[in-house]
């Protein structure tokens, strides 16, 4: 008797695990990007002013490709709630489900992001001066410590920045200042205490970065 009880708790005790196992092998085949399914969307969707590739040749479109996957995902999502405006984008999100931004997201971060480059020699020292020192007497942290000295940014954390195209960067920033895009409220802190002129040195020293 004594052996029939310990044979049957063993066998009770081990079917929790057993399904939790189960269940995490499941989730884990459920949330696996399918690239080919992302690279369809993409070139359907995003193609057209992103570039077929990720690289957008329209310095007002932004390159895509080897952006961080996590971050890509939150944006498409805030596009498709509102948080983040733009009818363009909100038009197209909208259309797109859970799955397909991220078959799509991951499917950018595997493509190489062609290098830009800077073009204002006056600025360019005023923009690696911010974006490396900050600005200590506004208190502006350096753009260095969270998008790392070479542009790269941090997984899941902080966008890719590098050779970027300046006029969305510059764009970007000043949405963040005017209030108009407000889904960051570090970015939103940060942009406020920046002026039009060093906005636009930031910009441009971005875009050289790789």
């Amino acid at each position: 008797m004594k052996l029939f009880v310990t044979s049957l708790l063993a066998v009770l005790l081990s079917v929790p695990a057993m399904s939790s196992f189960a269940a995490g092998e499941a989730a884990a085949k459920v949330a696996k990007p399918d690239l080919v399914k992302g690279e369809a969307s993409f070139t359907a969707v995003c193609a057209a002013c992103h570039g077929a590739d990720g690289n957008s040749g329209s310095p007002a479109n932004p390159k895509l490709a080897q952006q961080h996957p996590e971050y890509l995902v939150k944006q498409l999502q805030e596009y498709k709630s509102g948080k983040r405006q733009n009818a363009i984008m909100q038009g197209m999100a909208a259309a797109l489900s859970d799955d397909d931004m991220k078959n799509i997201a991951y499917w950018l971060a595997s493509k190489k992001a062609k290098p830009g480059f800077a073009s204002n020699k006056e600025l360019v020292a005023l923009g690696e001066r911010i974006y490396r020192g900050g600005i200590a007497d506004r208190q502006v942290a350096a753009c260095a410590g969270c998008h790392s000295p070479s542009g790269a940014g941090i997984p899941a954390q902080y966008p890719r920045l590098g050779g970027q195209h300046a006029d969305y960067t510059a764009a970007q920033l000043t949405s963040f200042r005017d209030g108009v895009r407000k889904n960051s409220i570090q970015m939103s802190q940060v942009a406020a205490k920046l002026n039009d002129r060093e906005i636009k040195a930031l910009a441009d020293y971005i875009a050289g970065l790789r």
